[in-house]
């Protein structure tokens, strides 16, 4: 899960996903990073984690880190949340076949629409719970298409 600083979107992303593969018991495992490294070390913001806990996610955890180029050697998928990221994400990809591996959350939902999950971090506490339900969805999507996948 990736997003501009890992503070807001992408950790709120990592936890609810990790939650997911929690209840179905499914032997995946998520992380979060940024594109950028402004916040690397950092929690997630505290909005986020305010939204995340009384959702019943706790992500107070989490500690920001940057994406590299050995992201596509870790995992099989990459989502990312917005455009910016995408790019930002592809540019570093080393061939085709990890490219193909990169793809926008809300393509889940939306398919092939490419549409953005809000960045709430200069946003109210209604904007962090907006893009809870976003990526909430996206994650139910993601856990019926790849777990359909894994169980063949």
């Amino acid at each position: 899960m990736v997003c501009l600083g890992n503070i807001c979107r992408s950790p709120m992303a990592e936890g609810i996903l990790r939650q997911k593969i929690i209840l179905h018991r499914l032997p995946w495992r998520v992380d979060s990073a940024g594109t950028g490294g402004w916040h690397v070390g950092e929690s997630p913001d505290a909005r986020a984690i305010n939204v995340m806990k009384k959702m019943g996610v706790d992500i107070s955890g989490l500690t920001a880190r940057q994406f590299t180029v050995h992201d596509f050697f870790r995992f099989d998928h990459i989502f990312v949340m917005d455009s910016s990221n995408y790019l930002d994400v592809i540019r570093l990809a080393p061939s085709e076949q990890e490219k193909n591996k990169v793809d926008l959350i809300l393509n889940q939902l939306y398919e092939g629409k490419n549409m953005a999950v809000p960045d709430p971090y200069y946003g109210s506490m209604d904007d962090f719970m907006n893009v809870y339900h976003l990526i909430n969805k996206a994650c139910d999507r993601l856990i019926e298409k790849f777990m359909h996948e894994y169980m063949g």
